[in-house]
Parts: structure tokens; C-alpha cells; sequence
């Protein structure tokens, strides 16, 4: 079903988003780089309620949306590179992530990059679907993906602008990329499997009536 205003569902969607912004502003780790990602989340709000408004959309991509936005405000508040997420599964499993999967650095700037695709594949596929009606559901799988990728090179494009206006260590702060020089690339490639994975289950299940 496809909402074309906002019901109380959404504003209780809303509210748990606003209450882990909320708690995320309560003493990041660094405030400043905390506020020019926090930008981004005011720009993708206002982005959600214009197209609900103009073009609509189901309250399952309504809800990936705000999910994504809370995986990013979360990483935002421990600049994305400093999310203890190893020391929780410690403590809540009583084993290191980090050891068993064999990594050496913060990934969950690496996992964020990976929900992009993953959980905004539905609000895009939604944009094209009312944009070119005409097309079949692989051709906007294909399209879907391809514009993952290039919306993903375009904040990497952004990021590094921010940064070269910046002193190195708050340029690698607000970047994340941890001694890691294909970070970037990385980080593209993770945003369009995540794309992939959701495009392939949107893919199986379409038909052309149908609209995520």
C-alpha cells in the first residue's frame, strides 16, 4: 500500500528515530564532525517527507529509510570509526566480532555503507518506478544499482571536499578511513552488494503491479 500523507504510524516511525537523536547528542565523541553529519540526516528527512507527499510511499520503505538514518545516527555519534560494537558482542555474547571475523580495524563505518544499499534500495526503486513507468522490473534493478553506485561515488566526492577543507586529523575523523587507502572504494563496493541483495528479493517478488 502506497501512503501518499503522513498517519500516526509515521509519526511514531518519527519519534523513534528523534528519541535515538536524542540520546546520540548527549556528549559525542566529537561535536563538531557530530553536527556536518547530522546535516545529512536533516537533508534526508526533509527529502522522505517531500517525496511521501509528491509521489508516495509503502510504510516498509518508509521504515528502511528512517532504519538507515538510525544506523547512521548512531555511527555519527561515535564518528563512525569508534563504534564499540566489539565490546558488545562481548559483553552481550562473550566473544570478539573483530577476532572471529579476522578484522584489524572499526567496521561499522563499513556496515553503514552496506545499509545504504541495502535498506534504500526500496525508496529508489519507488523514484524510478514513478519517474519511468515504462520500464520492466530488471531494468529497474539495473537502474536502481547503477544510480546506488553513483550516488555513492558522489558522497565519497562530497567527503573529500569537506576533508580537504579541513585539518588532517579532523579530516580523518570526519572520514573514518582508518590508515586505509581504499577505503572509499571499499565503501562503494559494500553500498552496491547491499543493492544488489535487496534489488534481487524486490526482484523475485515484483511484477508489474507491484510497488515497494
Amino acid at each position: 500500500m502506497i501512503d501518499f500523507q503522513l498517519y500516526p504510524k509515521h509519526f511514531i516511525a518519527f519519534a523513534i528515530l528523534s528519541c535515538a537523536i536524542i540520546f546520540a547528542s548527549i556528549n559525542p565523541l566529537e561535536f563538531d564532525s557530530y553536527l556536518l553529519h547530522q546535516a545529512g540526516t536533516v537533508i534526508m528527512l526533509a527529502v522522505l517527507i517531500i517525496c511521501v507527499y509528491k509521489i508516495g510511499l509503502s510504510f516498509t520503505s518508509f521504515c528502511l529509510y528512517l532504519s538507515f538514518l538510525l544506523v547512521h545516527v548512531t555511527a555519527a555519534h561515535y564518528l563512525y570509526s569508534y563504534v564499540p560494537y566489539n565490546e558488545w558482542t562481548q559483553q552481550l555474547f562473550g566473544f570478539s566480532l573483530n577476532e572471529k571475523m579476522g578484522w584489524t580495524r572499526n567496521m561499522f563505518d563499513r556496515f553503514v555503507h552496506l545499509a545504504y544499499g541495502l535498506l534504500l534500495y526500496p525508496f529508489f526503486l519507488r523514484l524510478f518506478q514513478v519517474w519511468l513507468p515504462s520500464l520492466t522490473p530488471k531494468a529497474l534493478f539495473l537502474l536502481v544499482v547503477q544510480f546506488v553506485m553513483a550516488s555513492s561515488l558522489f558522497y565519497e566526492w562530497i567527503e573529500w571536499l569537506l576533508a580537504i577543507g579541513l585539518s588532517p586529523d579532523d579530516a580523518e575523523k570526519y572520514n573514518g578511513q582508518q590508515g586505509d587507502i581504499w577505503d572509499a572504494h571499499k565503501d562503494m563496493l559494500l553500498a552496491t552488494l547491499g543493492a544488489m541483495v535487496t534489488g534481487a528479493i524486490c526482484l523475485v517478488k515484483s511484477n508489474p503491479s507491484k510497488s515497494y
